[in-house]
């Protein structure tokens, strides 16, 4: 019996890693926020001046990087880029951004292709959604 449940732990904790690394797939490219939440009030954005870049290769380190999108599908570049490294403790998965100025970190709510949820030590929750260029037909 004892056999059935290790193998039982393994297959859940095996499972779960499997399941943030699948996730972690997901965050590569473009994202633009779509609302922030603090303790006191919710702000819902239909414009987006800036878009979050996101790329993380396989050792889960890569960059963020701020572009700000043409009407022609584009993007203008801009000088704000942050290291950053995932950490994954207790089965929650953690950005780790480093700047030359600062470092700070988010938890990761909720990761699909579509949607990204992020919660930081302020206790400020941003939700994002996969940028679509604007259609101008």
């Amino acid at each position: 019996m004892k056999i059935f449940t290790y193998l039982f732990l393994f297959l859940l904790i095996f499972s779960c890693s499997q399941n943030n690394e699948e996730k972690i797939k997901h965050l590569n490219g473009y994202w633009e926020i779509a609302e922030a939440t603090s303790d006191t009030q919710t702000k819902t954005y239909k414009y987006n001046e800036f878009i979050d870049y996101f790329i993380i290769n396989d050792s889960l380190k890569g960059f963020r990087k701020k572009l700000k999108p043409t009407l022609d599908g584009n993007f203008i570049k801009t000088n704000i880029v942050e290291e950053l490294t995932i950490t994954i403790d207790n089965n929650i998965i953690n950005l780790n951004y480093k700047t030359n100025f600062s470092e700070r970190k988010e938890t990761v709510l909720k990761l699909t292709k579509d949607e990204l949820k992020v919660k930081n030590n302020n206790n400020q929750t941003y939700t994002y959604k996969r940028y679509q260029p604007l259609q101008l037909d």
